[in-house]
């Protein structure tokens, strides 16, 4: 339970929503910046502004799984515009005072250093990444089925990276029957890839994984399919790239070349929101819930001493 916690929600989409609705389901009250247009209603909270003792009094602040960019502009589905953060709504936060993000850029982690903020960097937790993959594969896949004329089952298809998103994407592929080629950076990932009766590529030997690739999903977060990679693959593959803007594709040259490469970043947030909103609010929960608890035992410690 969070009784007697607040916490300042700023901006998002639809997996906010569900973050709302389930932290004021245990007790929690929250004030809403970026949020008038949201037709949803939740038990004691108010929209707010951007003044600093409504940062000042917040026991947590939630950013959207994106973050906040390095000019402070935080995105919302529920305003307008986007909302501006400063550094002085930072400074006016208590120390140790929680700051919920999926990903942290540099002006953020700054801040909060500086500020002596609890900066928990959602995405790099097991326990949420993990679980996100799912929504984010089956995603993957559902566009993969839109933009192809071939069926999954018997198609040549390549899973760029073998992390988090990689090893849930290739393995629910290969389950419906493709031929899934993996490229990896690493040894034991290339040893995991063939035990799964999945065909081993180093990164560094991406081309060759590509010669008749029907579907290429990507998952790294860095220029792997550069035009030189694109250029070994046949022109009508498709690409989706789920990695986080600006994806590792070349897309310039993707297009020049006429091949359909898409970019699909947020993918759980657009096709299941509830479920994804759920993974993030369960852990922030948690979080706030045993650091809770790690105080009090601290204070009766404190007592004996």
């Amino acid at each position: 339970m969070l009784t007697g916690k607040h916490l300042v929600f700023v901006g998002g989409d639809a997996r906010q929503l569900e973050v709302i609705a389930y932290v004021t389901e245990n007790d929690a009250s929250a004030t809403l910046i970026g949020f008038t247009q949201a037709k949803r209603t939740f038990a004691d909270t108010q929209l707010g502004e951007l003044a600093e003792n409504v940062f000042a009094a917040a026991d947590a602040l939630v950013l959207p799984v994106a973050g906040m960019e390095n000019d402070g502009r935080v995105d919302t589905q529920f305003d307008a515009d986007p909302i501006m953060l400063t550094e002085a709504h930072f400074q006016a936060m208590r120390p140790g005072t929680f700051v919920f993000t999926g990903i942290a850029r540099r002006v953020l982690t700054e801040w909060c250093e500086r500020y002596s903020l609890n900066l928990v960097k959602l995405m790099e937790l097991d326990e949420v990444a993990i679980l996100n993959s799912i929504p984010t594969a089956e995603g993957a896949i559902a566009i993969a089925m839109q933009e192809t004329e071939i069926t999954l089952h018997g198609a040549n298809v390549v899973v760029v990276g073998f992390g988090r998103c990689g090893q849930t994407l290739a393995h629910k592929l290969r389950a419906m029957g493709a031929n899934v080629r993996v490229c990896a950076r690493y040894q034991p990932e290339l040893a995991r890839i063939r035990e799964q009766s999945m065909a081993p590529f180093a990164m560094k030997d991406i081309d060759h994984a590509m010669h008749d690739a029907d579907i290429v999903f990507n998952t790294v977060p860095a220029p792997v399919l550069s035009a030189a990679v694109l250029r070994s693959m046949p022109r009508d593959a498709v690409i989706i790239d789920i990695a986080s803007k600006p994806g590792g594709t070349d897309f310039r040259y993707a297009e020049r070349r006429g091949m359909k490469a898409i970019l699909t970043p947020s993918l759980p947030g657009l096709v299941a929101p509830k479920t994804a909103g759920r993974i993030i609010a369960v852990s922030l929960t948690r979080i706030l819930a045993n650091a809770d608890e790690e105080e009090a035992q601290h204070e009766e410690e404190d007592l004996w001493t």
